[in-house]
């Protein structure tokens, strides 16, 4: 896990420096920017979605089945005796 540590510390670092010189500045046209994130968006989604189906998750209470488990009495309670 070390190495993913000093690769975002040099992604960072590399980012911020270039930041400085304008060759770099490069215009980006706004609609390209959000068309990439709803992609991202519905890809990432579409995999959780899925994920969720697949082990019958419900994320709504309205859908969820309600476990009543034995509920502990004052001897259970209690620490055994030798």
């Amino acid at each position: 896990m070390e190495w993913s540590k000093y690769s975002i510390v040099k992604a960072f670092c590399i980012a911020f420096v270039l930041t400085f010189f304008s060759v770099f500045d490069v215009p980006v046209f706004w609609p390209i920017l959000l068309f990439y994130w709803v992609v991202l968006f519905t890809v990432t989604m579409k995999r959780q979605i899925l994920h969720m189906i697949k082990y019958r998750y419900v994320p709504f209470s309205f859908g969820k089945q309600r476990y009543n488990g034995k509920r502990a009495s004052a001897d259970d309670l209690t620490l055994p005796k030798d």
